[in-house]
Order: structure tokens, then C-alpha cells, then sequence
């Protein structure tokens, strides 16, 4: 018999994370009940109109990217300042830190155990451009680093892979991007497309990769049926963070968290491709296996709908003992 799970405290490697700004130089501590140390922190003001900002430790601490935006990496010291032992440390940037207004952290762990890679590389032009992960992804975003070009987001269930870009509502279909999933990473066409490329010599890019791992995460998709009671998804898991797009229009991606507002039926939606606040919303329930869809709108229209999910809690751990609802 399979095991439950491979991993029984998800908070080592998946934490979500609300405080409220200060306008000084606050340390944040995550909740968890053990310390992790952040290797990726997407942090949005949930109050006002702020840019979504991205930091990983590749790139290092004051490098940000914008989600809602093709803008290239720039450096900003007063935002994130450091990656500590059990959280992360901030200046005074009104995009990470307005003063009594509220922000939503999501932070990763760097860890392959939990099917998670952060890696940088130069575009080389070149087909047939391996960049490895020490894992098959599932799930893999893309942004250049050094130009103003779009967010890449591949998806297995998207095959033969096609973008659906963070920073524009739609699904753009572009040859020669990233051409397959393999055992150990990504392949890259010779693309130096424009606005559009992932491997245009000599820019610099940063590439987040994720992989299903049973109890702790899922890349997958759904029909949904346009009904008020629509469907369920099946995880393995109680989500602490889903993500869901269409596939079939000019949706948004939608953001829903274990932490906003933390219980059902109010689970508030933030849109990833947009600078707008959060918006209090009763669109999906976070269930001890899984999420219910319960609206007839985004991202409940009856479209192809494809999913991130990373765990609060695995639906049994590896003793078999079950979590508990919400």
C-alpha cells in the first residue's frame, strides 16, 4: 500500500504568512510551529493597489519581480532585506510594508524532498537546452530577469506546453519556448522571441519549478460545470494555497489561501496578474482533502481550469492518522 504522504509537516517547506505593515524594518516570523527559512517570498499588499514582489534566494535578498508586470528585475533595498532562520526581514517600501495595512506572504522552501527548484540561467539561443531541476516538473514559471518580457507559467496539463502568462489574462501560444518536461528538468527551443522569449542569448532568467508530491502538493486540472455546486478537487491534502486559470479564456488567476479569511464559505480571492486588493469572495471551500468550486463565475465557468496546490496538512499522515477540517 502507498504511503499517506511523504510529508508530514508541509509547514518545513510551504508557509502562508499575514502581517501588518509597520513602515519601519520589521523581522517577520512565519506562524509554523518549526522554523523554515524562505528560499522564495511573494508578498501582496492586500489593502491597495501595490505590485505583487517576488524574492528568492537565487537572485538574492532586495532583487524583486513584479507578478503583474513584465518589468525587469530591479533592485530595491528597501523591501525584502534578508531570507532568515524562520521568516524574513523588510524596509519601508509602501508595496511590502504601508503602515497598518495588511500583507499576504507566500513562502517557499527550496527542497527537492518536496518537489521544489529555483534556478537561474543564461539564455544561450540555442535548441534543445536542457536547464535541470533534479526533478520531472509539472509546473514551471519563467521570467527574464535582465528585460521587460512576459511571465512564462508551463503547466504538464497544458501539453505540448503552452504559456499562461502571469502578467496578461490570456493563453499565449508561442513555438519554440519550452518544449517538454523530462526525468531532471526543462527543455528549452532556441527562443528569442521578442517580448515573448525564454532563452534569448545573453539575458539572464529565473525559473520556479514544482513537481506533485503526494500530501504536500498538486499541479492538475478540472472541468468546471457553471453551476452554484460545482466541482470538487481531490488533493490528498487540506490546501493552505490554490491557484487556479482557464485555459479557454481571458481569465484572471486566482489566489485563494488558508489564512484569508481562513474559513468557509469567505475564502478572499487575490488575482495574480493584476496590482488590485484582495477581494472578499465565497468562491471555492478548502476541504481536509481537497477544494470545492462554488460559484458560477471565475473559476467557475464552464472552462478547462488548470491548478497549483500546496498543503496545510496531508488528508492522512504517514501513520495514517486523518487531519481535521477546518
Amino acid at each position: 500500500m502507498a504511503a499517506y504522504t511523504t510529508i508530514d509537516n508541509p509547514e518545513l517547506y510551504f508557509q502562508v504568512k499575514l502581517y501588518t505593515g509597520d513602515g519601519s524594518t520589521p523581522s517577520i516570523t512565519l506562524d509554523g510551529d518549526e522554523d523554515m527559512q524562505p528560499d522564495l517570498v511573494w508578498i501582496k499588499n492586500r489593502d491597495a493597489t501595490d505590485a505583487h514582489c517576488l524574492f528568492d534566494a537565487v537572485r538574492g535578498a532586495t532583487e524583486v519581480l513584479h507578478a503583474d508586470a513584465i518589468t525587469a528585475e530591479a533592485t530595491d533595498a528597501d523591501t525584502l532585506t534578508s531570507f532568515d532562520s524562520d521568516g524574513f526581514a523588510l524596509g519601508a517600501d509602501v508595496k511590502v510594508n504601508t503602515n497598518t495595512e495588511k500583507y499576504v506572504a507566500w513562502c517557499w522552501k527550496e527542497s527537492a524532498t518536496a518537489g521544489i527548484d529555483i534556478a537561474s540561467y543564461t539564455g544561450n539561443d540555442t535548441a534543445d537546452t536542457t536547464i535541470t531541476t533534479g526533478f520531472q516538473p509539472e509546473y514551471t514559471v519563467i521570467k527574464c530577469r535582465d528585460q521587460g518580457r512576459h511571465w512564462r507559467n508551463y503547466h504538464h496539463k497544458n501539453s505540448p506546453p503552452t504559456s499562461v502568462n502571469f502578467d496578461t489574462y490570456h493563453n499565449q501560444t508561442v513555438a519554440d519556448t519550452l518544449t517538454s518536461f523530462t526525468a531532471t528538468g526543462f527543455v528549452l527551443g532556441a527562443d528569442d522571441i521578442a517580448a515573448w522569449g525564454v532563452n534569448e542569448s545573453p539575458d539572464t532568467y529565473v525559473a520556479y519549478s514544482f513537481k506533485s508530491i503526494q500530501g504536500f502538493s498538486k499541479f492538475g486540472s478540472f472541468e468546471s460545470n457553471g453551476n452554484a455546486d460545482n466541482v470538487f478537487c481531490y488533493l490528498g491534502f487540506r490546501p493552505a494555497l490554490v491557484m487556479t486559470k482557464s485555459i479557454d479564456s481571458t481569465s484572471s488567476w486566482q489566489m485563494f489561501d488558508n489564512k484569508r479569511e481562513g474559513y468557509n464559505v469567505d475564502n478572499d480571492a487575490l488575482v495574480a496578474e493584476a496590482t488590485t486588493a484582495e477581494v472578499t469572495t465565497d468562491y471555492i471551500d478548502l476541504l481536509s482533502n481537497g477544494f470545492k468550486v462554488r460559484t458560477t463565475s471565475d473559476p467557475g465557468v464552464a472552462e478547462t481550469y488548470i491548478f497549483a496546490a500546496w498543503a496545510e496538512a496531508p488528508f492522512c499522515n504517514s501513520s495514517g492518522v486523518p487531519c481535521n477540517a477546518r
